[in-house]
């Protein structure tokens, strides 16, 4: 829609300004490219959940991943649920390693 503005497809009595066109790319793209970045900042995540390492970034990106409903909210709710429990903690602390179970 915007590059068709700014090429003259809508000129006539009422045309839009030049801005408007401008503002029909800019702001898709910008959207565009934050979802870019979210969706890598996700598949970071799962690569370091998986060596549990960035116990922090793991959970900032699990709650700004809630606002990508419905499948984002169901994914980040239960990630956020399951990094707050204390044995899920300690493996991060420990750097990987298995917890131990003494009994």
């Amino acid at each position: 829609m915007g590059i068709a503005m700014l090429s003259g497809a809508f000129d006539g009595k009422n045309a839009a300004p030049r801005f408007i066109g401008w503002l029909f790319i800019v702001f898709p793209g910008l959207l565009m490219l934050t979802g870019w970045i979210l969706s890598g900042f996700i598949l970071a995540v799962g690569r370091r959940l998986k060596r549990r390492a960035s116990y922090t970034f793991c959970l900032v990106i699990a709650c700004i991943e809630c606002v990508l409903m419905p499948l984002g909210t169901v994914l980040g709710v239960f990630t956020i649920i399951v990094l707050l429990k204390d044995p899920v903690k300690q493996l991060f602390a420990g750097g990987g390693a298995e917890p131990r179970c003494d009994r």
